[in-house]
Order: C-alpha cells, then structure tokens, then sequence
C-alpha cells in the first residue's frame, strides 16, 4: 500500500492487485488499513456533491490510490454524449486525482433511453470511426487517457466484419487511449462464442494495457447450450487464474483489479483473491529477473 506523506495522496496505481471499493466494507477498510495495492470504485456512485459515499471516498483516497471506472457513459451509442455526464465525470477527476480513467467498449443507452445492462456494438469500420471519436472527445473533456475495456458478450451482430481485438487495438491507436483487459470477460466471451481466449488476450498489444480485470462467472443453461454470464458474484475460476498467469507473462505485471459487485463477501475474501494476484504477479518479476 502506498502510504501518503505530508498530507499527500498517494500516486499513480502500482502494477499490484486491488480490489473494488463497495459500501459493505466502508468501516473496515478505514479501520485497518490493510496492505492492498489500490481501491477501484465505479464512476457514477460518487457524482453527488456529498454524502456518506463522498467522505468515505476521501477518506480513504488519502491512504490508497484511486482508480475511477465508469458504466455510464454509452461509448458505443448514438446519442450524443451526455454532456452532463461528462461535467461530473471531469468533476470527480479533478477531486480526487485518479491514476487511472476506464470505461466500457459498450452502449446502454438510446434516444434518450437508459438500460440496466453493457450492450454490444458491431465491430464495422463505421463503428471504428464512431468510437474512435467519442474516446477522443471525452479524453479531451477529462485532460486523461482513458482506458477502453473489452465487454462480455452474448450476442454477436452478424455483420460485425473486425474482430473484437483487432477493433479495440486499432481505437487504441487511433484515438491514443489506453486498453483495460478483463481476462474474465474475454474468457466468457469466449465460451459463448467458441472463440479461443488465449488467441484473443494474444492479439492485444502489450504496450496499451494499462489495467487487468478479474472476476468471477456463473454458467447458465439455454436450451440445449451453456451460457457463461459476467456475474461478478463469485471467486475467479481456476480457468482464467491460469489464462491471467499467461497474461501477464506476457504482458508483464500490470494494475490488476478484483471485481466483486453481487453478493458482497466479507472483506477478507476480496483480500485473499488479492493476495493470489499478487503472488502471481511476484512470480512474473521472478521469471522475467532469470
């Protein structure tokens, strides 16, 4: 943990695991400060001018770094940005100084209408182009790189003609931002698809990485298929821990977030998943040392 000094917030996001700040673990985390490497909350939670949340956010921001992760912002959609969205956004960057800015390569929201769920895009070179703008635009609005993350999926659009990774790579070079890599995501995807995930995380570039993902999945009867859902309720899967080690491997150690949003656990079970992140990441500095 990153401890401040002279009053200072501490900085940038180490390439350690942390884990993402909930309500239920307000008061512990406060009361003992446990060695984690860096607190992640969503965006939208804290865009009130006060509260409980708000104090608690500053309060522990002087102990932790902070990385904001937005679900609001429609990247993907139509509509025009929301500029009040945005206005708020910009706000709590200013306030609270993250080391890093995400958001999702995805849209939940159209003429005006607002839905509960990250929906996919197809991947056109019309769309290219309209993300690549929006990304530009809102990194222009924050005076930060944000980072673009990979969705789980469960539809495919059957004229999408750019593979998924090929797609967010060529965002990222085009309108500079920065990738965040949700191995679980990929993984899910993957399942559902019958795409090879180990094929998927080795087309990302290295170099625009700036963040990972872990989470844990449920598996859902359809019919006569299997469907893996993004639940974030549950301990990762053995499947990614192994696929996250050869992530990294590649990769190098990189900021690496436990997310847990649905049926909270005591917050001793986040800080163990933490710990295990760790440990893998110790062993990637020991092997890229040999």
């Amino acid at each position: 943990m990153a401890a401040a000094r002279n009053g200072e917030r501490p900085g940038p996001i180490p390439a350690s695991a942390g884990i993402g700040l909930r309500a239920p673990h307000y008061h512990a985390l406060l009361e003992t400060l446990p060695p984690v490497g860096w607190l992640e909350v969503h965006s939208e939670n804290y865009f009130g001018a006060g509260g409980p949340a708000l104090a608690y956010l500053e309060a522990l921001r002087a102990h932790y770094p902070l990385s904001l992760h937005g679900v609001g912002l429609s990247i993907g959609s139509t509509d025009p940005l929301d500029p009040e969205h945005l206005t708020r956004l910009a706000c709590l960057v200013e306030r609270f100084e993250p080391g890093l800015v995400s958001e999702h390569l995805a849209w939940g929201s159209v003429g005006g209408r607002h839905f509960h769920d990250l929906l996919p895009l197809p991947y056109t070179e019309e769309s290219l182009v309209h993300v690549t703008a929006r990304v530009g635009r809102v990194q222009d609005r924050l005076g930060q790189e944000l980072l673009l993350e990979n969705p789980s999926t469960y539809l495919r659009f059957t004229h999408s003609t750019i593979p998924e990774a090929e797609f967010l790579t060529e965002v990222a070079r085009r309108s500079g931002c920065g990738l965040l890599l949700d191995v679980n995501n990929v993984y899910v995807s993957g399942r559902n698809h019958g795409f090879d995930p180990r094929t998927y995380l080795q087309a990302v570039p290295a170099d625009r990485v700036g963040e990972v993902h872990l989470a844990g999945f449920a598996a859902n009867r359809h019919d006569d298929a299997e469907v893996l859902i993004d639940t974030h309720d549950r301990p990762v899967w053995p499947e990614v821990w192994a696929l996250y080690a050869e992530t990294v491997a590649r990769l190098g150690p990189r900021p690496t977030l436990i997310e847990w949003d649905a049926e909270i656990p005591p917050l001793a079970t986040l800080l163990a998943e933490a710990g295990r992140a760790d440990r893998i990441l110790a062993e990637t500095r020991r092997a890229l040392a040999a």
